[in-house]
């Protein structure tokens, strides 16, 4: 199988890593060539290409998929649509119109679409509540990705991540020095991220459909916080309510919609479809962190 990854960065270089490692073919695309040594580092083929750019994705040799990872770099909402949709569009268009197509797309998505739940579960079914401008347009992006690929001939699929976290992302000392906002974290350790989109090609399943790519247990911020503290040997960290958070003045109103979201999202049918999580929960996949943390202090 020969994939492209779109956007190969910090999911995508493992992705790649991967891939490769599975006796596959990768062809990692980055906008700027800092971006493509990284791939090149990452011991895979690397092409410069912006996806906004559809003469310069022509330098991306013919796949049987696409995963298409793009990031448009923490901007506001138009700057996410220039790439998740226009982009997203362009991509699939170019791909599509050539003499040997894809077989399929993966569009990485975020379940930040599902909005506030007020902790409820929510799973691929759960109507889409997006509470942010950017979030709106992930979540048009996500239409794009299911039925604009069909146009050409081959399917879409929507790979919905949770907050990635992993090497050089995790953020230890936000949680053991706090103070701590309420609520729900739902996580995905990136070799997951990353496992999970390669079993979706490997097993060629989930065409069309859309999977939530997310660890087995929705983690209280408040209990992991105290976990990781634990685990460093510290007292627990300060901890804060919503409605404490919410008297601060430094919000913006996206950040303010962002405090109120709550929600769990399930991975039963990521579970059921056959994926087996190398680190189901935060206690596997923050180990190495920990132990890393403790030496050094």
């Amino acid at each position: 199988m020969h994939v492209a990854i779109l956007g190969c960065g910090y999911v995508g270089l493992e992705l790649g890593r991967q891939l490769v490692d599975a006796g596959h073919d990768a062809v990692g695309v980055r906008r700027s060539a800092t971006g493509r040594d990284r791939i090149e580092e990452a011991g895979f083929e690397a092409v410069q290409a912006n996806v906004t750019d559809r003469e310069s994705l022509a330098a991306v040799p013919d796949v049987d998929a696409i995963v298409f990872a793009a990031s448009s770099g923490g901007r506001g909402a138009a700057a996410a649509r220039d790439v998740y949709v226009e982009g997203l569009q362009t991509a699939i268009d170019a791909f599509g119109q050539r003499d040997s197509p894809p077989e399929r797309l993966i569009y990485t998505s975020s379940t930040g679409v599902h909005g506030d739940h007020g902790g409820d579960w929510v799973d691929e079914e759960t109507p889409l509540e997006p509470t942010t401008d950017k979030t709106e347009v992930l979540a048009e992006a996500e239409r794009v990705a299911l039925e604009r690929p069909a146009e050409h001939g081959y399917d879409g699929t929507v790979a919905r991540y949770a907050g990635l976290y992993g090497p050089d992302r995790y953020r230890l000392e936000r949680y053991l020095e706090g103070p701590v906002t309420e609520g729900y974290l739902n996580m995905v350790h990136r070799n997951d991220a990353a496992g999970a989109v390669r079993f979706l090609l490997e097993n060629d399943v989930a065409r069309g459909e859309v999977v939530l790519v997310v660890d087995d247990e929705p983690a209280d911020r408040w209990d992991f916080a105290d976990w990781l503290a634990e685990q460093c040997g510290l007292e627990a960290p300060p901890k804060r309510t919503t409605e404490d958070r919410l008297a601060e003045d430094d919000l913006s109103e996206a950040a303010r919609r962002r405090v109120l979201t709550s929600k769990r999202c399930s991975n039963a049918k990521l579970r059921e479809l056959g994926y087996e999580f190398r680190y189901p929960t935060y206690r596997e996949g923050y180990r190495d962190a920990l132990e890393a943390y403790v030496a050094d202090t």
